[in-house]
């Protein structure tokens, strides 16, 4: 437990096999669950996951999917693990060794005061954190971070490309699980989601992390895709509010 919360660590992992091993390893004591879900992996992510796993099975639980769904519907699966196992809080770390475990604390404690519902880390607030991040990917974070903000109408949103997010049970439990976006832009469609819910948002500074992994993010095709889906979160935003006059 973190002080006397029960955490849970979503892991979404797809074709992970060089880093999964790390990251399950660098988990800190305090958390109570791991859940590792392979994405159909098509390497031996499963597998290294699975391995590592008869060491505590009660405490790291591998799941796996029938087919590739997206990160969004892996952590959905996550989640709604966590809910059922009554975890307090649940965190997202991706399987790719570009979260630092390091920078938990800076998640947890806001809900762990019971400050907030839902905190995300930000790096790009301050220059000295995006000093790792190519200028194209600083450009589309940028013109993403608009876009969400505007489709949310929210303008306390700082970095909604960051995955690495705690949320408490309360929030999670308001949210349609099943109607996240299953592919990568669920951190976009859950923000939304979460504004509309007058869910309590908090972003704590962390440097951008990226190591031998290259991005599974095509940004040619990312962009114009997700501006679609926050396109559709926006009347999707708007209806609710005329509704809820």
């Amino acid at each position: 437990m973190y002080k006397d919360k029960k955490i849970g660590i979503v892991i979404p992992s797809f074709n992970e096999e060089r880093f999964i091993a790390t990251v399950i390893k660098g988990i800190p004591d305090y958390i109570d669950r791991i859940y590792i879900v392979d994405d159909f992996s098509q390497d031996n992510t499963y597998d290294i996951a699975l391995k590592i796993a008869e060491s505590n099975p009660e405490r790291i639980i591998v799941l796996r999917h029938e087919q590739n769904y997206g990160v969004g519907k892996a952590i959905v699966t996550g989640y709604k693990h966590c809910l059922k196992d009554n975890m307090d809080i649940a965190v997202v770390m991706a399987g790719d060794n570009q979260m630092d475990p390091a920078q938990l604390p800076k998640l947890l404690n806001p809900l762990y005061r019971d400050m907030v519902d839902y905190v995300a880390g930000d790096r790009t607030s301050k220059f000295g954190n995006m000093k790792n991040m190519s200028k194209w990917r600083g450009f589309g974070n940028w013109l993403l971070k608009w876009l969400t903000r505007i489709a949310a109408w929210n303008y306390s949103i700082r970095d909604p490309q960051n995955g690495y997010t705690a949320i408490t049970r309360e929030a999670l439990l308001q949210l349609d699980l099943d109607r996240i976006y299953p592919r990568y832009g669920y951190c976009n469609d859950i923000l939304v989601k979460l504004s509309v819910n007058r869910a309590r948002i908090k972003y704590v500074q962390m440097p951008a992390v990226y190591g031998v992994e290259k991005s599974k993010i095509n940004y040619l095709s990312y962009i114009p895709s997700l501006s679609v889906l926050l396109f559709k979160d926006f009347i999707w935003r708007i209806k609710c509010q005329i509704y809820q006059k």
